[in-house]
């Protein structure tokens, strides 16, 4: 992927400290050896997208099992739809333009190249936030968002309710750089961000926003930077502790501890292989366009609310460009990874989670969200300092992808309760 060689002027880098109470003064040039980030645009040479193409058209396709439905897993006629959709109607160079709607740049942190869009509020006294994607997605998961979140008052919305919007991609993920050798995950991640929004950028405090992968580095950074975050605010949210015993819970969380043992038996292989064999899957798919996106394809639909009879929530075209974000950068392979991260990727004794988060926290149940992500509003509020909880009548895992909307809305609502 190309990269404009040109530095920032210092003009645009003091910019960063130009908007207190949440920027620091004079904290846009980090003193602990990052460096200055630098504009980026997506820009997949030609020849690569040439090459998927041809393996898709050339891919040898496994047998057909006799069913309509997804019960067996990525649906058979679905994907071959969506291969030929591929090959004769997608328009990567489309996509691209989209993804570079708004500015990007990348930024060295210690061992690590982060991918990030950085767009500026529009309002009075922007407040910075940072969302985090999670797996099968992408940065490409908040891309209608960041126009009503930084913008508000151009979409019917009040100009005190803007954000600075920085939306990194993970490490290992899209056009982030990959971990070298060895996985890394959450507690990594967390100090990266807490870095890029201080060091780097120049917050002094800032909200965080999550789900998925992104739920678990949002915790973190809640509970190891306290003083940093201004709130916490989650789709998927991660229990830091066990639910009681079945003796003393509700007749909800009942209902919750069977759910999550029914999904946790029939919905998880994909979790135990990235986990504990990444290095297999990654032999399994990174040669194989095909494979990738059946793998990929499987989630989206069976986390989606979708209302599409025998697909995902989304759109071929959506569909395509979050798959081929993963094949441009050879990332399905150390996107996995992350997984076995939550095993090697540990924290030092004392830098973990406190046993609960006091930071302002809130959640939005989604109906067809992973029960593992959505527990009950009342095991939540052992482990967070829950003080908004609400229920949207639709959507799945992907919310922001899914209901940019209510989304939008819930997060407006929320930090406008805590902004100074």
């Amino acid at each position: 992927m190309k990269q404009p060689p040109t530095a920032p002027s210092r003009r645009a880098l003091l910019l960063a400290a130009a908007s207190a109470p949440f920027l620091a003064r004079g904290g846009a040039l980090a003193q602990d050896g990052s460096t200055a980030p630098r504009p980026f645009r997506v820009d997949v040479p030609q020849a690569t997208i040439d090459r998927i193409l041809t393996r898709v058209r050339e891919a040898r396709w496994p047998a057909r099992l006799d069913a309509n439905d997804w019960r067996y897993g990525a649906n058979w006629d679905y994907m071959k739809s969506l291969a030929q959709y591929w090959t004769e109607k997608f328009d990567w160079r489309k996509a691209e333009a989209n993804l570079n709607r708004y500015p990007q740049f990348v930024t060295r942190l210690g061992d690590y190249d982060i991918h990030f869009y950085h767009v500026r509020g529009r309002g009075t006294k922007p407040m910075p936030l940072i969302l985090t994607h999670g797996w099968p997605g992408s940065t490409f998961e908040f891309l209608e968002a960041i126009g009503p979140l930084t913008d508000p008052a151009s979409f019917g919305g009040s100009p005190d309710d803007a954000f600075d919007v920085v939306i990194p991609s993970l490490p290992g993920f899209g056009f982030s750089s990959k971990p070298k050798g060895r996985p890394i995950g959450v507690p990594t991640t967390s100090a990266l961000w807490n870095r890029l929004m201080t060091a780097e950028l120049g917050y002094t405090r800032y909200g965080a926003q999550g789900g998925d992968i992104g739920s678990a580095v949002t915790a973190q950074l809640a509970g190891r930077f306290p003083e940093r975050l201004i709130g916490a605010h989650f789709n998927g949210i991660p229990l830091l502790g066990p639910p009681p015993p079945e003796a003393e819970q509700s007749d909800e969380e009942k209902a919750w501890s069977k759910k999550l043992a029914e999904f946790t038996a029939t919905e998880r292989d994909y979790f135990g292989e990235q986990q504990h064999k990444p290095q297999t899957i990654g032999f399994s798919l990174a040669d194989s366009p095909l494979g990738t996106a059946a793998w990929i394809v499987e989630k989206l639909k069976g986390w989606s609310d979708s209302d599409r009879e025998g697909e995902p929530a989304f759109s071929m075209d959506q569909v395509l460009t979050d798959v081929m974000i993963y094949l441009v950068t050879d990332s399905i392979d150390t996107s996995a990874w992350f997984y076995r991260g939550f095993v090697d990727d540990r924290p030092t004794p004392g830098a973990g989670s406190p046993p609960r988060i006091p930071v302002p926290t809130a959640k939005v149940s989604l109906p067809k969200e992973s029960p593992a992500l959505d527990p009950p509003q009342s095991l939540i509020a052992r482990y967070y300092n829950l003080v908004r909880y609400t229920r949207l009548p639709r959507g799945g895992h992907f919310a922001f992808w899914e209901q940019p909307a209510a989304m939008v809305a819930d997060v407006r609502a929320f930090f406008r309760t805590l902004r100074g």
